[in-house]
C-alpha cells in the first residue's frame, strides 16, 4: 500500500547542537509546505529545541512527544530522547554535545531499523567529539553499514550527478592497500543495483576514475590500473554491465565527461568530492546507497564558524529531505515491476 505524502515519516538526527544543523533542520520545515510532503520526527529534546528556536528568531512550531505512538501527522515532531538540559556554545567543539549527537543518531537509527520511521536524515556530526568507548566509528555511514543490512556505498547526489565511493573515510596512504578486485566488483554492482532501484534507471552507465595520476600513464605512474581496474573493468564490461574507465581524473570533471555517466565511482575520499562539491556546494546530499533502508544527509559539516548567527542556508538539508522521500517511491515502483506476476491456471 502507497502511504500518502504527508504520511512519509522523516526520521531525523540533529546532529551536533553547537553547529548549524538544528537551525537547518527547523528552517527546512518553517515552510509548512513541506508538512504536506511528509511528517518529520526530530530525536532530541523538545526543550532545547524550543530554545533553539526562539534564540534563532525562527517561526516552527514544535510538538513533543515522549514516544513515536504520540506522533501527530502534519506537525513537527521532537522525540525527547533525554529529560536533561545540555549545557550549549554555539562554535564549540565539545564532546558532551558530541555525545547527545550519538544518543540521537543511534535512537534514530534505532526507530529505522523497527520501521517507526519510514527514512532517516542525519543533521551534520564532528567526527572528533563523537568518539567514545561506546562509540568507534568515523561516522555515520559506518555506524549504518554495522547496524542495518547489505553493503554500504558513500554516493554523492546533485541532479544527474552522482559520485560514489570506492574508499572513503581511510588515511591516503592505506588506500592502494584497500584498492582491490572484489571490492571494485562490490561496489560497482552496488552503484548498479541503487541507480536500478533508487533512481529509475534501467541500464546504467558507471565510470571508474583512475588511481594515480593520468591513470598510472600505462604503469609508469604505479601499476594498480595495469593490475587491478581495467582486468575488472573488461571483466564487467564483458559480463554485460555498462561499466567504462579507468578516467583520469584531473581532467574528467573539467571536461564534462561526468555528463556522459549515470555514476562515477572515485577512488578515495577527496578525488570524488572536491569535483563533486566544486560542482554542487550548497545543494548535494549524501546518501547512504547500498543499504536495506534509505538515509541522507546534507553535503556541509557543522559549520560552528557560522552558527548561532542565523545565516546558515539550508538548501542542502532541504535537498537531503526531498531525496530521501523520492527514493522511497522510487523503491516501491521498482518492488511494483520486479514482483513476480500471479500464474495464471490453465483451463
Amino acid at each position: 500500500m502507497v502511504k500518502k505524502a504527508e504520511n512519509i515519516i522523516v526520521g531525523i538526527s540533529i546532529g551536533d547542537l553547537n553547529g548549524i544543523g538544528p537551525e537547518v533542520v527547523l528552517k527546512t520545515f518553517e515552510d509548512n509546505r513541506m508538512l504536506e510532503l511528509c511528517t518529520p520526527v526530530i530525536f532530541a529534546n523538545v526543550k532545547i529545541i524550543s530554545f533553539l528556536k526562539k534564540n534563532l528568531n525562527l517561526d516552527s512550531s514544535v510538538h513533543g512527544i515522549d514516544n513515536l505512538g504520540q506522533l501527530i501527522i502534519g506537525k513537527i515532531n521532537v522525540l525527547n530522547v533525554w529529560k536533561e538540559g545540555v549545557n550549549l556554545e554555539y562554535g564549540k567543539n565539545d564532546e558532551t554535545v558530541g555525545k547527545y549527537a550519538i544518543k540521537s543518531f543511534q535512537a534514530a537509527t534505532k526507530a529505522l531499523k523497527e520501521e517507526q520511521i519510514d527514512i532517516l536524515v542525519t543533521a551534520p556530526i564532528n567526527k572528533y567529539n563523537i568518539q567514545s568507548e561506546e562509540f568507534k566509528f568515523p561516522g555515520h555511514t559506518d555506524y549504518l553499514a554495522k547496524e542495518l543490512k547489505g553493503n554500504a556505498l558513500m554516493l554523492m547526489v546533485h541532479d544527474k550527478l552522482r559520485v560514489g565511493l570506492l574508499t572513503d573515510h581511510i588515511p591516503v596512504n592505506e588506500i592502494s592497500k584497500h584498492l582491490t578486485e572484489d571490492l571494485l566488483i562490490k561496489k560497482i554492482d552496488t552503484i548498479i543495483k541503487t541507480l536500478q532501484k533508487d533512481f529509475g534507471i534501467s541500464k546504467p552507465k558507471i565510470a571508474l576514475l583512475g588511481l594515480n595520476p593520468h591513470s598510472g600513464d600505462n604503469g609508469v605512474i604505479g601499476d594498480e590500473e595495469q593490475r587491478i581496474i581495467i582486468p575488472t573493468v573488461k571483466k564487467m564490461f564483458d559480463s554485460g554491465k555498462m561499466v567504462f574507465g579507468p578516467y583520469a581524473s584531473d581532467s574528467f570533471f573539467g571536461s564534462l565527461q561526468y555528463e556522459k555517466y549515470d555514476a562515477i565511482l572515485a577512488m578515495y575520499h577527496d578525488q570524488g568530492l572536491i569535483p563533486f562539491k566544486t560542482l554542487s556546494f550548497g545543494n548535494g546530499v549524501n546518501y547512504t546507497a547500498g543499504l536495506d533502508k534509505i538515509r541522507t544527509s546534507p553535503d556541509h559539516g557543522t559549520a560552528y564558524e557560522i552558527a548561532g548567527k542565523g545565516i546558515a542556508k539550508y538548501d542542502s538539508f532541504k535537498e537531503a529531505v526531498y531525496l530521501a522521500i523520492d527514493i522511497y517511491y522510487k523503491r516501491d515502483e521498482y518492488q511494483e515491476l520486479t514482483k513476480k506476476p500471479l500464474k495464471v491456471k490453465q483451463n
